[in-house]
């Protein structure tokens, strides 16, 4: 049988290189290394250059953080620098013992 990794799908919507965005993917990079080192895929989508974008995942504000995948779909605003409040809203299980 062959054992399945979760991969975790994040997509960061951003506009542009403000200062909240850039702290918001610092923060997002941190904590994937830390918690899901290996099984994580971060996709950041400028609403500047791609703004029809922002309809599919009904973003109201940026920075946004959405994960996809695993479910359920979770949505979390602001910088990311409240690392608590990001691992339990995309509710992360550290991997660490």
């Amino acid at each position: 049988m062959k054992k399945q990794e979760n991969v975790w799908e994040l997509r960061l919507y951003v506009a542009g290189k403000t200062a909240k965005s850039v702290t918001a993917l610092n923060n997002l990079k941190r904590y994937c290394e830390e918690h899901l080192a290996g099984n994580y895929v971060i996709e950041v989508i400028d609403l500047l250059v791609h703004p029809q974008l922002a309809a599919g995942d009904q973003i109201l504000a940026v920075p946004t953080l959405v994960k996809k995948v695993p479910e359920p779909i979770r949505k979390i605003i602001g910088d990311l620098s409240n690392e608590e409040k990001v691992l339990v809203g995309l509710d992360i299980r550290s991997a660490k013992k």
